[in-house]
C-alpha cells in the first residue's frame, strides 16, 4: 500500500500532512537523490506550478530539497501541466515536477512527477520513492549543492508546441470562442494562443488571486462559461481545469460535452484518415457504454484501464496507441504530448469545426450516452468504508439488480477522500435504486 502517492502524485490540503513544507522538502530530496544516482555530469529538474497561493511555499521547499542533493532547478512559474512534460524532454532534464491539485479547490495542492522521457512515473518508481522519503537521504557535499534559475519563456515554448499540433492551413478566423481558464495555470497562455490563431477570444476565469482557482469556473463548473457562450453568441466554449490538462466543450447553445464525446469525435476522424494507431481508443472504466457502442459500430476498439490518465498513457505506450483519455476531459495525443492537454484537445475540436464547416452542436454530440449516475461519499482519514460487510452486501445486491441491464463501478478516489459510486443502466429507476442503495450503505459505514 502506498502512503503518499495517489492516482496522480501526492495530493492533499496545504499545510496538512502530507502536503506540508517539511514533507515537500523531504520529497524533493528523495526524488533528487533517486534521479541523480549517477553523480557525474550536470543534473537538472524543471518545476512548474498553477496559481494556488500555496504554490510559492511548495516551490521553495521542493527547490531546497532538490538542490540539497545536487540537482539544478529550472523554475517555469505558472504553466499548464503538459508544459512540464514538454519542457522536461526538451530541456534534457532528469525530472519534471508540477505543483498542482488540478481540479481540486484552492486549499488543496499536489506534486506530480515526470520522468526524463516526459511521461508520468510508474507505480513501481513511486513505491521506490516512498521508501526513500521515509528513510531520508544524505545531502550532497557543500561544493556540490545545486543552483536554481528561473525560465521566463516557458509558456511561449509551450504555446508554439500546441499550435504546431494543428495543420498549418488551419486558422480560427471568424470563430468567436469563450475560453474558461479556471483562474489557473493557462490563464495567460490559452487566450494568447487562441488569439494568435485568429479567433475572437472571450476570456473567463483569467484573474487568479491565489484562492479562486476552479471556484465556480473551469471544467468542473462549466455553467459560467455556458452562460457566457449564449450571452455573447459565441460559436463554442472551451473549459479547462486548474492545471489545464483536461477540457470540457460547450456548444453554441450552451450544452456541455464531456471527454467521451470529444474522444468519439477524434477517434472517428483519425480512423477515417488512417492515423488512429492500432485502430483503437484507450479510456478508463468510467467512460460511458455509449462510447463503446459508438466505436464498435465503426470498427474501432475501446481499451479500458483503471481510472487515472497515467494508466491510460501506460496502456497507450504498451499497445502502441496514440489516442486516449478520460470522460472527465483528459485527452492524450501521444503524437504531440506526453500527458493530457486540455488546450491542445480543444484546439483540435476547433480545427474539426473549421475542416467540416459544422457548428459545435453537430460535432460535440457524437453518441447518445447510456444513462449514468455518479454519487460521491466523503469519509474521514483512517476510515475504510468499502471493507464494511454491509457495504459489500449492498454492492452484491446492486450488481445482481443490474445484471444484463448495465454495470456498477465502486472505487475510492485517488485524489480525494471520497468513495465514488457509479452505475449505468437504460432503466432510470433501476439505475437510481442501485446507486442509492450502495451510497446509503457507505454513508452508514462512515457514520459508525
Amino acid at each position: 500500500m502506498r502512503k503518499f502517492f495517489g492516482t496522480d502524485g501526492v495530493r492533499g490540503t496545504a499545510n496538512i500532512h502530507p502536503m506540508t513544507a517539511d514533507m515537500a522538502l523531504r520529497i524533493g530530496a528523495a526524488v533528487g537523490r533517486y534521479f541523480r544516482r549517477d553523480a557525474s555530469g550536470v543534473h537538472r529538474v524543471v518545476i512548474g506550478k498553477d496559481t494556488r497561493l500555496s504554490g510559492y511555499m511548495f516551490e521553495s521547499a521542493l527547490t531546497a530539497g532538490l538542490t540539497s542533493t545536487g540537482m539544478n532547478v529550472l523554475l517555469l512559474g505558472p504553466v499548464p501541466t503538459p508544459a512540464v512534460g514538454l519542457m522536461t524532454r526538451s530541456m534534457r532534464a532528469d525530472l519534471g515536477v508540477m505543483i498542482s491539485a488540478s481540479h481540486n479547490p484552492a486549499a488543496d495542492n499536489g506534486i506530480k512527477f515526470f520522468g526524463p522521457d516526459g511521461f508520468k512515473l510508474s507505480d513501481t518508481v513511486e513505491m521506490e520513492l516512498e521508501a526513500l522519503i521515509e528513510a531520508g537521504v544524505e545531502p550532497a557535499q557543500a561544493q556540490n549543492i545545486g543552483r536554481a534559475k528561473r525560465i521566463d519563456d516557458a509558456r511561449f515554448r509551450y504555446g508554439e508546441r500546441v499550435k504546431s499540433s494543428l495543420p498549418r492551413d488551419i486558422r480560427l478566423d471568424g470563430l468567436k470562442v469563450v475560453i474558461d481558464c479556471a483562474n489557473g495555470a493557462a490563464h495567460r497562455a490559452a487566450p494568447e494562443i487562441l488569439w494568435e490563431l485568429g479567433a475572437e477570444v472571450i476570456p473567463v476565469g483569467v484573474s487568479p488571486d491565489g484562492t479562486n482557482i476552479n471556484r465556480d469556473c473551469g471544467s468542473t463548473h462549466p455553467g459560467t462559461a455556458a452562460e457566457t457562450v449564449v450571452a455573447h453568441g459565441a460559436h463554442v466554449g472551451i473549459c479547462l481545469d486548474g492545471d489545464a490538462d483536461r477540457v470540457i466543450i460547450i456548444d453554441e447553445t450552451g450544452k456541455v460535452a464531456d471527454g467521451d464525446q470529444l474522444m468519439a469525435l477524434l477517434a472517428t476522424r483519425w480512423a477515417e484518415d488512417g492515423v488512429l494507431a492500432g485502430n483503437a481508443l484507450v479510456s478508463t472504466v468510467m467512460s460511458n457504454l455509449g462510447l463503446e457502442r459508438h466505436l464498435a459500430a465503426r470498427g474501432i476498439a475501446l481499451e479500458r484501464t483503471a481510472v487515472g490518465d497515467r494508466y491510460v498513457v501506460e496502456r497507450m505506450r504498451e499497445g502502441g496507441f496514440n489516442l486516449g483519455g478520460e470522460q472527465s476531459g483528459h485527452i492524450v495525443m501521444t503524437d504531440y504530448a506526453t500527458t493530457g492537454d486540455g488546450l491542445m484537445a480543444g484546439l483540435h475540436f476547433l480545427a474539426e469545426m473549421v475542416r467540416a464547416d459544422k457548428p459545435a452542436s453537430q460535432l460535440a454530440q457524437q453518441f447518445a450516452p447510456v444513462p449514468q449516475l455518479l454519487k460521491n461519499v466523503r469519509f474521514a482519514a483512517g476510515q475504510t468504508p468499502l471493507e464494511s460487510d454491509q457495504v459489500q452486501t449492498a454492492i452484491r445486491v446492486a450488481e445482481e439488480t443490474l445484471a444484463g441491464q448495465g454495470r456498477l463501478l465502486i472505487r475510492k478516489s485517488g485524489t480525494e477522500p471520497l468513495v465514488r459510486v457509479m452505475a449505468e443502466c437504460e432503466d432510470a429507476k433501476v439505475l437510481t435504486a442501485a446507486v442509492d442503495s450502495v451510497v446509503a450503505a457507505v454513508e452508514a459505514a462512515v457514520a459508525e
